[in-house]
């Protein structure tokens, strides 16, 4: 059994849209909600629309000016400067409270927002005024339908789940109830009231926050937030300005973390827009089975064993309640290994229900590919890094080259675990903040922020000396281990400073991390990815179709090169006609101890099949030779007909309405390595619908019309005739078989007359009549066996990265619909200049003359009876449904052409990356400081330049078918006079 994912096929280029959702941390596609209110998201379509502006706050002192963009996405407003880094929001219209135009000198056009927290600020618009006017029309539409949907009422019940709404309130009895690393005092003071609201937090609450908050200065980190979140903004309003990054670098505060973390992923819009999602799916997966909950309860116990959290039963059954929500909510991805680890750090932080939306954002948007089955965008970004090392580092690549030592053996951990399962805790959310916050930071940045190699290349830098001296892979690991272990010792503990001597490795690692390898930038590592994106794509493609192979049950007759040219075509018509989504087929009523669930496998319908058929049988498929006086072309079209419908459910052994790899080579074994009498049995039985051994008289009928239909394309008449002769001596064969009875009328003795579905013609009936015909014989000895073609497949195009204007401009015009569309175009001047002719290549191509070999004689002399009359009616009507037979004579052999290619090979293989990982996760080191304190030959073209062009046209006419704020000195004069401006 097998799975077969064309998803790395399938990527494109995000589109500018798509982009711009992903720097503001929008969600792209609203996720259907099961809540009891699902008309709060049918939100009407509104335009987008950005403008120029400059932001300032509504209070002197508290901010620079800046000018930047702003962007109006329904239900959304966003704004970013114009370096893109130093001040960005994001705001849910339904946090908009009242939207005034300020009265302010003449030529300014200037707007004042409060928000939901009662932060004012100003945006004055700099474009010209008619674009202005018009930004303002379609932000009144947008608060409308917000107001209309009702979302704003919701704001207020949604912010109370929020820690930082009882922080900023001086009134707030939040501060009694918790102790100074944040986890919560059972006991109520006497004389202190119950808290005011309660709010979403995770284990750390109960089982304490990993590290000691003295040494971690909690609470000085609370006070610094407090400052800024009463004058900027919090959860759904939140101001990202420069102080903002700098106090994520210095490190959050242990009960602020998961807030922010939501905040600013942007999981918090989801969890907002999608209320009760999580509980309805914890309700939908009761009493449910599938593949990612068994390996999900492998993993449970392994998942951050020293955290005291789950060393119990409730943080065990809240880390399954989330990572069953998310392989239920989003099968192609499932569960992956090293998801246990995020999922499970995140939940020391965050509850259940942010847990999960954060799980979403980071394995869909943050982290594309991380976590699906083939880990391409681990092992793509893995890649990268070797690059880089070789870029910046070329003295340990060159070391590591010589002694053998795999870079991936322990950085790939590192990659998939965020460092978690690699350092200290404590030292590893602090990566974690900077992660969120520098988030996908530019335009044209794909999926997750390259921040992360400024932290991979600096650890191999800061210990390079060491890393020259390992002369091995365990080296490697206990070098990388030990270091990890020391992030909080001190850099220089010999040194006469005192300040030098309080700076730790890990605030070393930030220091070389911002400083010196800075030169790191977004665009060095999209072109890297790019550059290695194909060749990541085949390998994966490479092992996939190695371990479909092996994976099989029997190779039957085929060899193993045979049988992956069977998978090249069955990946090939995968790509080209996907079949429906893989799915875990249903439990068995009757389960033992013993027995294993079966592992889903890709199964393809019949529109899937018989675009594979296509690639390996002949006559399923229509070829022809288009010549226009332009151009000459070969086109491929699936051919349609009742009877590959017919041997698709014929190959179904298993009647489940779909057929496996196994099923189609089981299948082509059947007929592929048969020999005369063999083959007819084969070509019998298809035929056979009720398998009793005989066919009726409309099963003798069909079978005609599937000759017919293989031999359509056929030179001359010759086939023609051999299936009019069939039919006259299958007909005389069947009556003489029959038992005779006497006409009382006439007084003759005539075979009995039988209905059409009384069983008529028996295997050895058949036989007889197949041999008495010389093209029929050789047929099924030679052709029908030859016409299975399992032929070398060139690898399918990639979908191209944008690599520039020209590339990205040639991308878009050689598209599949504009080439059609040009062939179409020079196909219709053709016919004008009458130089228009099409040929189809034939099936057999045996006889390639217009003569026809002469029929054996009947077994049986011929007499006139009504089976004669019934035989011509029957044949008149096959042979009106099918099109006329080319008379062109066109060179082509026949015989059986069934020689393998070699089998594609490569030396890649992401398994040592995979079970490199399963080893780093099931020995984590525990660490004391976080205890708690298709081309075809173009040889046939030349073969009709010499054919009168009007008897082509006469012939085929039954074919055709048709940082810097950006700001003046008299800008910012404007901006100060717009603060004390009166609205309108």
């Amino acid at each position: 059994m097998s799975t077969i994912s064309t998803q790395l096929r399938s990527f494109k280029e995000p589109t500018k849209d798509q982009l711009l959702d992903l720097f503001f941390s929008i969600p792209e596609v609203p996720i259907p909600s099961f809540s009891k209110h699902d008309d709060k998201h049918s939100y009407p379509a509104l335009e987008k629309m950005d403008i120029n502006a400059v932001l300032s706050f509504g209070e002197h002192g508290i901010e620079d000016s800046y000018a930047g963009k702003l962007h109006l996405i329904p239900p959304y407003l966003a704004f970013t400067s114009l370096d893109r880094k130093s001040v960005r929001f994001t705001l849910p219209l339904s946090t908009v409270r009242r939207v005034e135009r300020l009265n302010a000198r003449a030529g300014v056009y200037a707007l004042s927002l409060s928000t939901w927290h009662g932060m004012k600020i100003i945006v004055q618009l700099t474009s010209l005024r008619p674009t202005a006017d018009a930004f303002c029309a379609h932000l009144r539409e947008a608060l409308k339908a917000e107001l209309q949907s009702g979302q704003m009422k919701a704001v207020k019940g949604f912010v109370k789940t929020c820690y930082s709404e009882g922080l900023i309130p001086t009134t707030s009895s939040v501060a009694d109830h918790e102790r100074e690393d944040g986890s919560l005092i059972a006991e109520t003071k006497e004389g202190s009231p119950p808290p005011e609201a309660e709010y979403h937090g995770g284990l750390g609450l109960r089982f304490r926050f990993p590290g000691d908050p003295k040494k971690l200065r909690e609470a000085s980190k609370i006070k610094l937030w407090t400052t800024y979140l009463r004058t900027h903004g919090r959860n759904l309003t939140l101001l990202r300005y420069p102080q903002c990054t700098r106090l994520v670098q210095v490190g959050l505060p242990n009960r602020l973390r998961g807030e922010i973390w939501e905040t600013l992923s942007g999981s918090i819009y989801l969890r907002y827009t999608n209320p009760g999602l999580y509980d309805q799916l914890l309700e939908d997966i009761k009493g449910k089975q599938s593949v990612s909950f068994e390996d999900i309860e492998k993993d449970l116990h392994r998942s951050l064993p020293e955290y005291a959290g789950y060393q119990s039963e409730e943080g065990i059954n809240a880390l399954r309640r989330v990572l069953q929500a998310y392989s239920f909510q989003n099968p192609e991805v499932g569960y992956c290994q090293a998801m246990n680890i995020l999922a499970a750090a995140i939940l020391i932080y965050m509850s259940e229900e942010q847990t999960f939306w954060v799980l979403e954002v980071l394995c869909d948007r943050l982290l594309p590919g991380y976590y699906s089955p083939t880990m391409h965008g681990t092992l793509l970004d893995q890649r990268v890094f070797e690059s880089l090392v070789v870029r910046c580092l070329p003295m340990i690549h060159d070391h590591f080259s010589v002694v053998d030592v795999q870079l991936s053996v322990a950085s790939l951990p590192w990659f998939l675990s965020l460092y978690i399962n690699s350092m200290p805790m404590i030292f590893a959310f602090r990566i974690v903040d900077c992660f969120f916050c520098m988030g996908p930071k530019v335009l044209f940045q794909v999926g997750y922020d390259f921040s992360w190699y400024l932290w991979y290349i600096p650890i191999l830098k800061i210990n390079g000396e060491k890393l020259l001296q390992i002369q091995d892979d365990g080296g490697f690991l206990n070098l990388m281990r030990t270091y990890f272990a020391s992030l909080g010792d001190s850099a220089h503990p010999d040194s006469s400073d005192p300040r030098a001597r309080a700076i730790t490795r890990f605030q070393e690692l930030l220091l070389v991390s911002f400083r010196e390898f800075a030169v790191i930038t977004d665009e060095t590592i999209l072109s890297e990815r790019r550059k290695y994106r194909n060749e990541i794509v085949n390998n994966l493609e490479n092992f996939s179709r190695r371990a479909a192979v092996r994976n099989l049950k029997t190779f039957a007759r085929f060899t193993k090169e045979q049988v992956g040219l069977i998978y090249d075509a069955l990946y090939k018509a995968v790509c080209l006609e996907p079949p429906p989504p893989t799915v875990a087929p249903p439990p068995s009523l009757l389960v033992t101890t013993d027995s294993t669930q079966e592992r889903p496998e890709t199964r393809i319908g019949l529109k899937t099949f018989r675009v594979f058929l296509s690639e390996v049988l002949t006559w399923a498929r229509d070829e022809k030779i288009v010549l226009n006086g332009f151009q000459q072309r070969i086109d491929r079209e699936v051919a349609d007909h009742e009877l590959i419908d017919r041997l698709f459910y014929f190959w179904d052994t298993s009647c489940r309405g779909s057929l496996s790899l196994q099923d189609l080579v089981s299948g082509l074994d059947g007929v592929m390595f048969n020999d005369l009498m063999e083959n007819i049995e084969w070509f019998f039985n298809l035929h056979d619908k009720n398998k009793d051994g005989c066919l009726t008289k409309d099963e003798v009928l069909t079978l005609a019309e599937s000759f017919l239909f293989i031999f359509r394309h056929e030179i001359g008449d010759a086939y023609l005739g051999a299936v009019s002769r069939f039919m006259t001596n299958a007909f005389e064969y069947g009556d003489a078989l029959l038992p005779q009875e006497t006409n009382s009328e006439t007084g003759k003795t005539e075979p009995q007359q039988i209905g059409h579905n009384q069983a008529y013609l028996n295997l050895a009936t058949f036989r007889m009549v197949v041999l008495a015909d010389e093209i029929l014989e050789s047929f099924f000895e030679t052709d029908l066996s030859a016409s299975f073609k399992l032929e070398f497949l060139p690898d399918l195009e990639l979908p191209t990265s944008g690599g520039g204007f020209l590339e990205d401009l040639w991308s878009n015009i050689a598209t599949e619909d504009n080439k059609k569309i040009f062939h179409k175009l020079s196909d219709e001047l053709g016919k004008t200049i009458g130089k228009h002719q099409v040929i189809y290549r034939p099936t057999i191509g045996r006889y390639t003359k217009l003569e026809e070999p002469k029929a054996r004689e009947s077994l049986i002399s011929p007499s006139p009876s009504a089976t004669s009359t019934f035989v011509s009616t029957s044949l008149d009507t096959l042979s009106m449904s099918q099109a006329s037979s080319s008379t062109l004579v066109v060179n082509a052999t026949g015989g059986q052409d069934n020689v393998p290619g070699s089998a594609l090979s490569s030396t890649f293989s992401p398994m040592p990356h995979v079970q490199a990982v399963n080893a780093a996760f099931m020995e984590r080191t525990p660490f004391a400081i976080d205890d708690a304190g298709d081309d075809d030959d173009d040889s046939d073209l030349d073969m009709v330049h010499g054919e009168d062009d009007d008897q082509v046209m006469d012939e085929v006419d039954a074919f055709l078918e048709a940082h810097d704020s950006g700001l003046t000195d008299a800008d910012k004069e404007v901006v100060k006079d717009l603060v004390n401006a009166k609205p309108v």
